[in-house]
């Protein structure tokens, strides 16, 4: 008998049965306990932002164009971001009066981690604009087809929508192969551009 397993082996006295259920149950006390701690944490991360957000303009209460960022610590919300290099963003297109509380269950939603996905999650936007609203939640991996798949559903359950309602899903190197779209750009565009009379 070299080591510890070969004489349970040859112990036929069935204490290492009772052993083994003491064991198991000390794991599953251990599991519940750190299931219990992870929803503490949780309820206790919801608990703590509510504070702050209770204090916030809310996105429908906002005139003209202005966004809301809402992104883990330490990922800026930059498709340049290490974090968003290789991810994408879901968007869905709203129309004005819905943003307010589509933008709180969508945050609700992820600080309650409903989405299911681990660190997938990057963050979320809420564009307010004068025609529409637009929301939309930033994922790491835009190649992982069935986590996007994943977030696309929840999203459309978390925020209760239609199951007609357009989801787009855009990768953060199409947007930014796209630069007629990029908003500093667009600007320094219209600073540059004046418009001539043709006065005789």
């Amino acid at each position: 008998m070299n080591n510890k397993f070969d004489a349970l082996k040859d112990d036929d006295s069935g204490d290492h049965d009772q052993n083994e259920e003491n064991s198991t149950q000390k794991d599953g006390e251990k599991e519940k306990a750190e299931r219990d701690k992870s929803q503490g944490s949780s309820k206790r991360k919801v608990e703590q932002f509510w504070r702050f957000y209770s204090h916030m303009v809310r996105p429908g209460d906002l005139t003209g164009h202005s966004d809301f960022h809402l992104f883990k610590e330490g990922i800026k919300p930059m498709w340049e971001d290490d974090a968003n290099k290789n991810g994408g963003k879901w968007i869905i297109r709203l129309r004005k009066g819905l943003a307010s509380r589509c933008w709180e269950n969508l945050i609700l939603a992820m600080l309650g981690e409903q989405f299911m996905v681990g660190e997938e999650i990057c963050g979320a936007v809420v564009s307010v604009r004068f025609q529409e609203d637009i929301i939309s939640i930033w994922n790491k991996t835009a190649s992982d087809q069935a986590t996007t798949a994943r977030i696309r559903d929840t999203l459309r359950r978390v925020l209760n929508l239609p199951p007609n309602t357009i989801m787009e899903y855009k990768t953060h190197t199409d947007s930014i192969k796209m630069p007629g779209r990029l908003g500093p750009q667009r600007l320094l565009f219209q600073n540059l551009w004046k418009p001539r009379l043709n006065v005789p």
